[in-house]
């Protein structure tokens, strides 16, 4: 009877020693030091996809921004150039002049800074440009003419500034102007 007392003594003693982990890792099932580290994972992965979701909303936020931004500047350059386009000779339409050639531009503005009827004196342009700094192409117009562009960009506030840091320069004569890419 001694022994059944001290055994029923001892297993209470045991099992709070031990513990459930003692129990579970023989019945097979992961240990509390195992769910413990399951539970930080879990916690981590919240925490991570919270903060994940708030820079994709800021993200979200800065592109619309960006977008908004871009349209602002896009509806300022139209009134720019319409406001500007009463200055007769300031800005030709390639249409004005018979369409392009088969040249595809890839801005939507030029400063043109000569026209000329043979393709080697625009060569030469676009030679004496590019030595001065500017890189130059030929825009062929089906009339015959080649232009040489110069400061390509998508913004007219920029070819204005462009135009006149030119003329300043004596690169582009005071009968340049900016010819507005309409296919873009």
């Amino acid at each position: 009877m001694k022994k059944y007392q001290l055994l029923l003594f001892l297993v209470p003693i045991l099992i709070l020693v031990s513990g459930c982990d003692f129990f579970r890792s023989v019945a097979g099932r992961p240990t509390s030091a195992v769910l413990d580290k399951k539970r930080e994972e879990v916690l981590a992965r919240q925490q991570f996809l919270r903060e994940q979701a708030v820079r994709d909303s800021l993200e979200k936020i800065a592109a619309k921004r960006r977008a908004d931004s871009l349209a602002a500047l896009d509806s300022l350059d139209a009134r720019l150039l319409d406001s500007l386009s009463r200055k007769k000779g300031s800005f030709l339409r390639p249409a004005r002049l018979g369409g392009l050639g088969k040249t595809v531009l890839e801005k939507k503005y030029y400063v043109v800074v000569g026209s000329f009827k043979s393709e080697e004196n625009a060569q030469k342009k676009v030679s004496k440009c590019g030595q001065d700094g500017f890189p130059a192409v030929v825009i062929p117009f089906r009339n015959g003419m080649n232009a040489v562009g110069v400061c390509p960009s998508d913004r007219i506030s920029e070819s204005l500034r462009a135009m006149d840091e030119l003329k300043q320069k004596g690169i582009c004569p005071k009968e340049g102007w900016i010819l507005v890419n309409d296919a873009l």
